[in-house]
């Protein structure tokens, strides 16, 4: 099982305001253990960028102007992405899918949007479920799952990107170890693993899938049977 995980910086918030992408950051992950491959490249975003984007990533539009343009890049970038039985995984994927189709829409390009050609795992959607009612940011993960993230002083694709592979396998294995190479799955990995094959969507139609929010009653009666659950236990 090939994983990319994959994360993006920005000049703002809203590609249909016309904001760019400044950077893509991927690292590649197989049965659960990193390749050391990657995939890093800062981006002319033709524009500058907003007050916070710029606080929070320490780029500017003048570090940013000698770099290559995303059409100079994509090919490069998808080449990475194409490779057999790849699935993405994003922290708040519908941020960065939405500046990555965004920006394959200005090049008229076929893999767009990219959800129509890879699964994708969205772990802002998994830590919800299983952290429902907390907040679940990157860095609020790290914490949760004590991952080290104190070199983390601006954001960065590349170094979010690790600490992401980080939080994805502590989540859904309890494993922080990085250790490259192909050693055999210990059973509990293995488990794990099949529980989520299970869990994944398979892409077989070009229809994107429909996004259906629980409803106000509905995250109200989710909590109570928390609470329910929670109580059986203590007093069992």
């Amino acid at each position: 099982m090939r994983q990319v995980i994959l994360d993006t910086e920005t000049t703002g918030l809203d590609p249909l305001r016309g904001h760019r992408l400044t950077e893509i950051g991927c690292i590649e992950m197989i049965n659960r253990r990193l390749t050391g491959r990657r995939f890093q490249t800062y981006l002319n975003p033709e524009r500058e960028l907003d007050k916070d984007a710029a606080r929070i990533t320490g780029l500017s539009l003048e570090f940013l102007k000698d770099k290559p343009k995303f059409l100079d890049i994509h090919q490069e970038f998808l080449l990475f992405l194409q490779e057999p039985q790849t699935e993405l995984i994003i922290h708040n994927a519908s941020f960065d899918l939405g500046f990555l189709n965004h920006e394959l829409g200005l090049i008229n390009h076929a893999w767009r949007p990219l959800e129509k050609h890879l699964n994708v795992i969205d772990t802002l959607q998994v830590a919800r479920r299983l952290h429902p009612g907390q907040r679940n940011s990157l860095d609020m993960l790290c914490r949760r799952y004590n991952i080290d993230n104190m070199h983390r002083e601006l954001h960065g694709a590349l170094l979010d990107s690790e600490l992401l592979a980080q939080v994805y396998l502590a989540m859904t294995a309890g494993q922080t170890s990085m250790a490259l190479g192909n050693e055999a799955n210990t059973e509990r990995e293995r488990h794990t693993t099949a529980k989520m094959k299970i869990q994944r969507i398979q892409r077989t139609t070009s229809v994107p899938l429909p996004i259906i929010l629980a409803n106000e009653q509905e995250c109200r009666l989710h909590m109570e049977k928390l609470i329910k659950l929670q109580a059986k236990k203590d007093a069992s």
